[in-house]
């Protein structure tokens, strides 16, 4: 049994107005084979969960995704107005990539980065989503190092 407390928007305010229990059944997140079926959004301010934070960051769950294989242009902050549009596009892409099928996560030679994000592989059908965003010029093979997108 699970706590569910209603939210209802109310003049730009988000307002708790019922505390019920209910049996929310099987989760979201479909793992079925190792395969992974979510449907993503681009993440709001405040909460985080199965949305998409930039062009190799995700949230799955109440995890923290860092695409291990790519580097995409930053959005916080870009460095240049070509950076931001540059970012803007990886990000919506990889919206698109990960809400269009079944996916798995593969770990590499390091499970965390700094930042405490877990670094994967995001791979579909036996290719890597990042190397789909590196063949569109929307992502880098990471090196292990930040290279400027500006001029």
């Amino acid at each position: 049994m699970a706590t569910i407390i209603a939210l209802v928007a109310l003049g730009g305010y988000l307002v708790a107005t019922q505390d019920i229990t209910a049996d929310l059944g099987p989760p979201i997140t479909a793992r079925a084979s190792g395969s992974i079926l979510v449907r993503f959004g681009i993440c709001p301010d405040g909460l985080h969960r199965d949305c998409v934070v930039d062009g190799d960051t995700f949230w799955l769950g109440d995890q923290k995704i860092r695409i291990a294989d790519i580097d995409t242009p930053e959005l916080s902050p870009p460095r240049c107005e070509a950076e931001r549009i540059k970012g803007e596009t990886a990000k919506i892409r990889l919206l698109d990539l990960l809400n269009g099928g079944a996916f798995s996560l593969e770990a590499g030679d390091r499970d965390e980065d700094r930042y405490g994000r877990k670094l994967r592989r995001v791979v579909r059908d036996g290719q890597s989503i990042g190397e789909i965003l590196i063949s569109e010029g929307l992502a880098r093979r990471w090196d292990g190092a930040r290279h400027p997108w500006c001029g």
